[in-house]
């Protein structure tokens, strides 16, 4: 499938929607394969798993686009891909995210 710039907002709209794309499973697996070692600890100044308010926070003022884009890029203390070498998509990203801002 090509993308085109009219996908531009279903494309938002599944990621603002934080519609799991993946199984809850296969997010957790994801998530302790990639993210739990910073996330669980909040190591690197990394926002922690489960801090609701924080996580709030950033998809208010950021927008989930950007908080993808900024995991896909990499920043600060965050390895680009943030270590997710199953990533493939934003909406794998984006389920991560939302996995942990829960």
């Amino acid at each position: 499938m090509k993308f085109n710039k009219a996908m531009m907002p279903l494309i938002a709209g599944i990621l603002l929607s934080g519609a799991p794309i993946l199984g809850n499973a296969d997010v957790a697996q994801r998530y302790e394969a990639s993210c739990a070692a910073c996330h669980d600890t909040g190591a690197l100044n990394a926002p922690k798993t489960g801090d609701t308010a924080v996580w709030a926070k950033l998809k208010a003022e950021k927008g989930m686009p950007a908080l993808v884009q900024s995991v896909r890029n990499g920043g600060k203390q965050m390895p680009a891909g943030g270590l997710c070498n199953d990533c493939k998509s934003s909406a794998d990203y984006a389920a991560l995210i939302e996995f942990m801002s829960k």
